[in-house]
């Protein structure tokens, strides 16, 4: 398997999520090997990813075989069937890799899989119904990246009650705990570190700072 700058990946569960993954790392540049147990679903990303190979997840030595622990990633995308995705997270576990990421069904199963040990555990029906309802919520918010420890950085429509207005004053520090990271103003950034710029109706405004904060100064617009 060749080594470049770029990190490898192994996707195990071709399914519409696996395959979505996959194709788009793939897209990026990455040495991507793909793995189902059926075989129309292998079939249609052979042209798209690095690998393609049709093996079971729940074997250890069918993973061995195809260079599994040599990946630096493994993406355990099996959604329907639990004790597949457990045994197959076992398994890159026990196979070396350095960091698994794994979609879970359930609070339960999110739970048994961090016990497992698994880097990171994703839900994405959820994770993708708690994105699209804060953008439902508040129109003006564009998009949202958590950071973690409950901090945000959130993409906010500048309204026109806000037009022409300096960037400090409208008591982001002060009132809502928030920092001005700057403007997205068209295709060219905006630099908020005096404070003095002033926003323009439709200025894309990022803000840093924690939910609760965040949907405060959101509500308030």
């Amino acid at each position: 398997m060749p080594k470049n700058k770029n990190r490898s990946f192994a996707v195990i569960g071709l399914g519409t999520f696996g395959t979505t993954v996959a194709s788009e790392l793939a897209r990026f540049g990455n040495h991507v090997l793909g793995i189902d147990t059926v075989e129309r679903n292998v079939s249609r990303v052979a042209e798209t990813l690095t690998e393609a190979v049709i093996a079971d997840g729940r074997d250890e030595q069918a993973l061995r075989e195809a260079g599994v622990g040599n990946y630096d990633v493994a993406v355990v995308a099996i959604g329907e069937e639990l004790e597949a995705n457990i045994l197959c997270t076992m398994n890159v576990k026990l196979l070396g890799v350095p960091t698994v990421w794994v979609k879970a069904m359930s609070r339960t199963h999110h739970r048994i899989l961090t016990k497992l040990g698994a880097d990171r555990v994703i839900q994405p029906e959820q994770e993708i119904g708690r994105h699209i309802a804060q953008m439902l919520h508040n129109p003006l918010v564009r998009d949202y990246v958590s950071l973690g420890n409950g901090f945000h950085v959130v993409d906010f429509r500048v309204p026109e009650s806000l037009n022409e207005k300096r960037v400090d004053a409208v008591g982001l520090t002060d009132d809502f705990d928030l920092r001005a990271l700057g403007l997205m103003r068209g295709s060219e950034f905006v630099g908020c570190e005096s404070g003095a710029t002033q926003m323009r109706t439709d200025d894309k405004l990022l803000l840093l700072g924690r939910r609760e904060n965040l949907r405060r100064f959101a509500d308030g617009l």
